[in-house]
C-alpha cells in the first residue's frame, strides 16, 4: 500500500498543475489570483481546446459558461455536462485530462491552496 501511495505522489509530481498545463502549447488557464495559500483561475476551453493531463490538490470550482467536456482519468473516459452556475468540490486528482467536445465555449474558475514544490 505505501509504495502505491509513494508511486502516485511521484507521478503526481511529475505532472504540470492546471495554470501549467494547457493544450497543444498554448495556456488554456489565467492565474486571477495568488498569495502564499492560495490561488484562483479562470480556464477557458472553445469547441475543440482541452487541458493537457494535469493533477489537483483539492479544489472548489464554479462553472461561468457551460458546455460538454470529455475528461479522462484512470477510470476511464466520460462526456461531463458542466452547465453553467453549478459549483463543485473536489477532494483532489491524481491527474486528469480534458477535451471540450461540445459546440459552446466553456469556462470554469478554480479556487486551490498553493501546493509546495
Amino acid at each position: 500500500m505505501l509504495i502505491l501511495l509513494v508511486a502516485a505522489a511521484l507521478q503526481a509530481s511529475a505532472l504540470p498543475n492546471p495554470i501549467e498545463a494547457g493544450w497543444k502549447g498554448e495556456s488554456v488557464c489565467e492565474l486571477l489570483f495568488e498569495n502564499d495559500q492560495m490561488r484562483a483561475a479562470r480556464c477557458t476551453f472553445p469547441p475543440g481546446v482541452g487541458h493537457e493531463r494535469h493533477y489537483h490538490p483539492p479544489h472548489w470550482g464554479y462553472i461561468v459558461e457551460g458546455g460538454v467536456m470529455q475528461v479522462t482519468d484512470a477510470t476511464g473516459a466520460r462526456e461531463q455536462q458542466t452547465p453553467a452556475g453549478e459549483t463543485w468540490w473536489s477532494d483532489g486528482v491524481e491527474w486528469h485530462e480534458a477535451l471540450n467536445i461540445g459546440d459552446t465555449t466553456t469556462v470554469y474558475v478554480i479556487v486551490e491552496p498553493k501546493r509546495a514544490k
